[in-house]
């Protein structure tokens, strides 16, 4: 398949196809399906409108616009638009409060806003408006109440009518800005080409068979504002010309329902996803056939609980496929589909046309994706010690997939060999499909030896009272850090108790001193655990 440079020729080249009498049905919300014909050409009047503001495309970087909008068609066509002008577009997620809104819009420097009335209510919260921003448009059953008198018109007025346009930016130009979660600092905004995120379906296009194809509809259930559902879940849904049905991510119910009715046959979520699906589709008789037409399910951007795999194959009769990425990937690195035989916790081998090794300490290489499974460390890197699958190391990408840096200046990007470290901890056994340890900078270190926060998790969670948990490293002396424990209970449970079954599970120095039991876990959009909120907590509760 040849590859367009702009990610917005997709849809044009869909509904070139679709001139030609196979016109399949692009995207399905609630009661309504929109063409690819219908969908290039709303893609080509807000394009238009766009440059109509005075958008194009400049140096160092075309205008950026915001789009906080919930999964809705709005959603699809105004990021399609905004690349077809030219322009970056800024997913932003509307559930962010009027301060994080303020402080993302402010960082990007975005000239336009697309958002719903209650993302417009937050910022009104605030003292000042973005200083950049210039033109509001409002998205929603409501976005009639638009207040001219604001600067905000309803989106129906962005469109305008004319001739078709055609992309006249691609490749290297950046398409995407998209915040990472922040989850340890501030929230930094990485660059995605058209190159990484076209480069990035290829890869996946490549497994054997590949997973998303033309004919397949796809539940778009991931939020769209998520480098997961933007690129994996909506990407290839316009890369392939496949059909993709929208729905609230929070709503289970009405998941089942759209899966059914629409007959889906590929599922793309997170794991709270799959969790609370299995659930409704065993508590309601009529769902039992839900998952009769699904033929790949993937999970990504959290960790699969095994049990939550489990009581979802009892129901759906299907096995949960896993991948691994990041934001400035495009995202996808790993994936089980990609294994001949997927194993229980492996994030799955790495993609085609991707490259993948583990760094140790001090910088010796552990493994490396593209050496022979059997070989020995010492074959790839002359200071390297041990064989492949030994320890863990840090994970090291390098492929066409990667992104561009962080905003503005690129700061951060991948080196002048094209690799770029992750900051995830890994280890590959013999087969060469790798298992995911943690992230790097969340190691805690007790007495010099490293304590992988997952690990202790793990162990926690396996006590039948415990509901969640999540652990952190606080300073203690003499040993440096200790590990100190947040725990939501399910049933009465004393530290004594957690204690005692720690020590009974893990090394001493891996056991948690500290317990604090709470009603909930601080967790991003896509059900991980904030670490970083719990840290801050932490660190109050010492200089206490």
């Amino acid at each position: 398949m040849e590859v367009p440079g702009n990610l917005a020729d997709t849809v044009r080249r869909n509904a070139q196809i679709a001139a030609k009498g196979v016109n399949r049905t692009a995207i399905v919300w609630r009661n309504h399906e929109y063409t690819w014909t219908e969908t290039d050409e709303l893609v080509d009047a807000y394009a238009r409108g766009l440059r109509q503001l005075g958008l194009k495309p400049g140096n160092p970087h075309p205008a950026r616009v915001a789009i906080a909008v919930p999964n809705r068609p709005e959603f699809v066509t105004v990021y399609f638009a905004v690349l077809r002008a030219g322009l970056i577009a800024v997913p932003l997620n509307p559930g962010y409060t009027g301060r994080e809104l303020h402080e993302l819009l402010t960082d990007s420097g975005a000239s336009v806003l697309v958002a719903t009335p209650n993302v417009l209510a937050a910022l009104r919260e605030q003292d000042a408006t973005p200083s950049d921003l210039a033109h509001v448009y409002v998205v929603g059953d409501d976005s009639n109440s638009a207040d001219p008198r604001a600067g905000e018109r309803p989106i129906a007025a962005l469109a305008m009518p004319g001739e078709p346009i055609a992309a006249d930016t691609g490749g290297e130009d950046v398409a995407v800005l998209l915040y990472t979660s922040g989850t340890e600092g501030r929230p930094k905004g990485a660059m995605l080409s058209h190159r990484a995120l076209l480069a990035n379906h290829a890869q996946v296009a490549a497994i054997a068979p590949p997973p998303i194809g033309a004919d397949d509809v796809v539940l778009l259930a991931v939020p769209l504002f998520h480098a997961y559902g933007l690129n994996s879940a909506l990407g290839a849904v316009a890369y392939h010309g496949a059909t993709g049905v929208l729905v609230d991510p929070s709503d289970a119910t009405g998941a089942l329902h759209a899966i059914r009715a629409s007959g889906v046959t590929s599922l793309i979520g997170v794991p709270t996803m799959y969790s609370a699906w299995a659930q409704a589709a065993a508590s309601e008789a009529t769902n039992v056939d839900v998952f009769a037409s699904v033929r790949v399910a993937v999970s990504g951007a959290a960790p699969l609980d095994v049990a939550v795999a489990r009581r979802f194959e009892a129901v759906a009769g299907q096995a949960i496929q896993v991948g691994y990425g990041l934001t400035e990937t495009a995202p996808v690195v790993t994936t089980t589909l990609a294994s001949p035989v997927p194993k229980d916790g492996s994030i799955g081998r790495v993609l085609p046309g991707v490259d993948v090794r583990l760094i140790g300490a001090g910088g010796t290489q552990i493994w490396r994706s593209d050496a022979p499974a059997s070989a020995a460390a010492n074959d790839f890197d002359d200071d390297a010690a041990g064989s492949p699958g030994t320890d863990p190391g840090e994970i090291s990408v390098r492929g066409a997939n990667l992104f561009s840096g962080y905003w503005p200046d690129g700061r951060d990007a991948p080196d002048s060999d094209g690799w770029w470290a992750t900051a995830d901890v890994a280890y590959a056994d013999a087969d060469g499909d790798l298992f995911l340890v943690d992230r790097l900078r969340q190691l805690i270190l007790v007495h010099g030896f490293n304590v992988y926060p997952a690990e202790v998790e793990q162990v926690l969670v396996m006590h039948p009272a415990v509901a969640e948990a999540a652990v952190v490293g606080v300073p203690h002396e003499p040993s440096g850090q200790t590990v100190k424990a947040y725990v939501v209970a399910r049933s009465d449970v004393t530290a004594a108790e957690l204690a005692d079954h720690c020590a009974h599970n893990l090394a001493r120095f891996k056991c948690p001193t500290e317990y604090e039991f709470v009603a909930e876990l601080p967790h991003s959009v896509t059900g991980k655990v904030r670490r970083a909120a719990l840290g801050d907590i932490a660190a109050a509760a010492v200089d206490g």
